[in-house]
């Protein structure tokens, strides 16, 4: 019986089955070749990498360990537990460390320097005549010789780069041992470039939304949850199939540095749109859906971090040294639970539970109440074993966060090793303590060395027989999450439908929609807002000094405007001169004070502990906690951390000047201030300076610009507090949501969690009912 021949357009490969016919056809496509079966999976194998086809049945399977057998796991008719467990019996040692590995960043194609560079034949990538698509040395390095399956990729070029590079890459690892695919990850990758110009009939580099704490400032969880439907299907067109999101720590000292990536304070929104987030992550339909909602169209996804890390003392972060303690000083641990227990381990659809979880890297101080330790939640198994593996019964992958078994070089680096409280272990025993916690995976980890030298200590202690065990339950874990987003079928792409899927106008549209749906109206006052279109306006130049990023890169002083003035110019015209303006539009940024550590007052003798400040002007703290809760650094000779008495000085101190100056030229005109939230904000520097004030969390300048001139209403809502003054926030609970006396504005305003305006006034609808009810009820 002859063969079917799909697609004209492609290289095809003919073959004639002989006898008893075979039900399926074969199509040729780049590296790979595409095998539809007519009554099962689409599979994708690489002719180079040496793996055949076995016929059973009528239907194609491939054959990856290349024994000429059908195996189970080859088998794509079983359920996917009994394929898991069969490989991972088939496994050796030295595979199943390179399953429990998780790469380093990898941007595409790799950089010549700086903490991610690589090298392609030992030359830098300009230099080497590579493709971008092509694998790096490292890259190579560690798929073959330490068996890493476990791929964080960062920038990619374009989307058909990254799905040749895919393609490259699958090809490589098909051809070895067992041949397991790579599971590639990503961070967040949908935020905005604010100057970009939205055309609803034009596609983009990948779609833009808002960021976490926009999503969650709808209050809408449909809106997440499509949110995620279309990430999820942009992602697998760049060949990635794990989400290292969402981010549900509940954001309950305003001054952390990563409340932007939440869903805010509150337990019950942040429990509702994580929830929604990872269904629509994880959930594939009808053609798309191999079983129990999982499929072609679903990303595994990775939430994090348990059991939360938003109370670090002083709301410093455990990225550093200086911010490893987590406090509870309102005793409120087990409510940071809750984003986790009842929103992704109870998920609406049907895959159930997300795949995967990542601790934090903060000591949860004192909260071990079976063991008494104070170490790393990777480490603690009370907080993994006891509490997430046992009370909640959690059996998805378990993923350290990245470098926690380094060594720590400097408390105020982010680049270092984070291995909090067991600083004194060798690496390998480092390992062997998450193990034995109950963590499956080494996250920033691209050698196997250390994790084959826990195996020996296991063995040591414990016995061959049980300690294979051990990894063989991670192994099991790890490999489920492969197998259930179909990429042991077929983990190849097609870079033109990559190209096609990736932004394209529906997903922009999308995106854009949410954009407008995210920004908050704090302050309308006399119906400031809307603007009139057409009208002069004066935008005054923001000044940003010279500074580091959070990788301690330089970065350089500027004085631009702060927004795309080729866009301004389609709804107002543009003027430097205030006289001449009908209004002021003002762009500025929450205040930035830095981490909570001055690195100069540590070299001067002092301990180098300074209050993370939310307000523009010099901040210094009086009658603030003395002693610090938690404290200790094998780098420091002190464990008081109090910062009592310390001035903190804000980086971005000029955007307060920027207000008060226009205020002043604009001589009684409109003055409009756009605030970008990364943290809540001490508003009474400024708010009697503006007539209106717009908050968001990260749109593009056209989003802001048709709420301003009415072509689209405000109906966002605040998902945090913003506080009265720094007095009300020194004298919050880190761990307790909702404790601070908010700001009341000159029009009695109050802005507090669920606040927000319309043209109308104050929003009172069914979301503020719901969710402001909720939030009381928990006081």
């Amino acid at each position: 019986m002859r063969r079917v021949i799909t697609s004209a357009s492609l290289l095809v490969l003919l073959s004639v089955s002989i006898g008893f016919g075979q039900n399926w056809t074969e199509t040729k496509i780049g590296v790979w070749t595409k095998v539809i079966n007519k009554d099962g999976q689409t599979l994708g194998y690489s002719p180079a990498s040496g793996v055949k086809l076995l016929t059973v049945d009528a239907l194609a399977f491939k054959d990856l360990n290349k024994n000429a057998k059908l195996d189970p796991y080859e088998d794509w008719r079983l359920p996917i537990a009994t394929r898991a467990k069969d490989l991972a019996s088939k496994l050796s040692v030295e595979q199943i460390a390179g399953l429990m590995l998780y790469s380093k960043h990898q941007p595409i194609p790799a950089p010549a320097g700086g903490p991610f560079a690589g090298t392609y034949g030992g030359k830098v990538f300009a230099q080497s005549g590579a493709n971008v698509a092509d694998l790096s040395d490292q890259q190579r390095e560690f798929l073959t010789k330490d068996n890493l399956r476990h791929v964080l990729v960062t920038s990619v070029q374009s989307p058909e780069a990254a799905a040749q590079w895919n393609n490259n890459a699958q090809a490589l690892v098909e051809s070895l041992g067992l041949g397991i695919p790579i599971n590639s990850s990503s961070d967040p990758r949908h935020s905005t470039r604010a100057d970009a110009e939205y055309n609803a009939g034009a596609g983009g580099s990948i779609s833009m939304w808002p960021g976490s704490l926009g999503l969650a400032a709808t209050f809408n969880p449909d809106l997440v949850k499509r949110f995620g439907q279309i990430a999820a299907t942009e992602y697998r067109a760049l060949g990635i199939a794990t989400a290292l999101s969402p981010q549900v720590d509940l954001a309950t000292d305003p001054r952390w540095n990563r409340v932007s990536g939440t869903f805010g304070e509150d337990p019950q929104l942040a429990t509702d749109m994580a929830r929604a987030y990872i269904d629509g992550f994880q959930t594939s339909v009808g053609a798309k859906e191999i079983t129990g909602g999982w499929g072609y169209n679903s990303v595994n996804a990775m939430v994090k971090h348990w059991p939360g890390g938003g109370s670090g003392e002083g709301g410093r972060d455990a990225h550093y040294g200086y911010g490893k303690y987590a406090v509870y000083p309102g005793k409120n641990f087990e409510s940071h639970f809750r984003p986790f227990t009842e929103g992704a381990f109870k998920l609406s659809g049907k895959t159930g539970t997300a795949s995967a979880v990542m601790p934090y890297y903060t000591i949860s101080f004192n909260q071990d109440k079976k063991y008494g330790e104070n170490v790393g939640n990777s480490y603690n198994k009370y907080i993994i074993g006891d509490l997430l593996r046992g009370k909640y019964h959690y059996d998805g992958v378990v993923c350290t966060d990245w470098l926690i078994t380094a060594d720590e070089t400097a408390v105020d680096v982010f680049l270092t090793g984070k291995s909090w409280g067991v600083e004194k272990l060798s690496v390998p025993e480092r390992h062997y303590k998450v193990l034995l916690a109950g963590a499956d995976q080494f996250g920033g980890n691209n050698d196997a060395g250390p994790v084959i030298e826990a195996y020996k200590m296991g063995v040591k202690e414990k016995g061959e027989a049980a300690m294979r065990a051990r990894f063989e339950q991670s192994a099991v874990r790890l490999l489920k999450n492969i197998f259930q987003v179909g990429l042991f079928e077929n983990p190849y792409l097609e870079p033109e439908t990559s190209r096609s899927v990736v932004g394209k106008p529906e997903f922009m549209q999308a995106g854009y929609q949410t954009q407008l749906q995210s920004v908050v109206l704090l302050k309308n006052k006399a119906k400031a807002l809307p603007l009139t279109k057409g009208k002069t306006v004066y935008i005054p130049k923001r000044f940003t000094p010279a500074g580091r990023n959070f990788l301690g890169m330089e970065t350089p002083e500027k004085l631009e405007y702060p927004v795309n003035l080729a866009i301004v110019k389609k709804y107002f015209t543009v003027t430097d001169n205030p006289d001449e303006a009908d209004y002021a539009l003002v762009f500025i940024q929450s205040p930035n004070s830095g981490g909570g550590y001055n690195s100069d007052d540590a070299k001067s003798g002092g301990t180098g502990y300074v209050p993370v400040s939310l307000q523009y002007g010099d901040y210094t703290a009086q009658g603030t906690r003395n002693p610090s809760i938690g404290g200790g650094d094998p780098l420091e000779k002190f464990t008081n951390r109090t910062y009592n008495g310390k001035t903190a000085k804000t980086i971005n101190g000029t955007d307060l000047g920027m207000v008060n100056d226009t205020y002043a030229k604009m001589k009684g005109k409109p003055v409009i201030v756009s605030l970008q939230v990364s943290n809540p904000t001490v508003v009474g520097e400024f708010e009697k300076q503006s007539n209106a004030i717009l908050a968001h969390f990260g749109v593009l300048d056209q989003a802001l610009l048709d709420i301003l001139t009415g072509a689209s209403e405000p109906s966002a809502l605040l998902p945090m507090q913003f506080p009265a003054d720094m007095k009300t926030v020194e004298a919050q609970s880190e761990d307790v949501p909702r404790d601070m006396k908010s700001y009341i504005d000159s029009e009695g305003n109050v802005y507090d969690f669920g606040y927000g305006l319309n043209w109308k006034g104050v929003i009172q609808d069914a979301r503020t009912a719901k969710y402001k009810k909720a939030a009381l009820s928990m006081k």
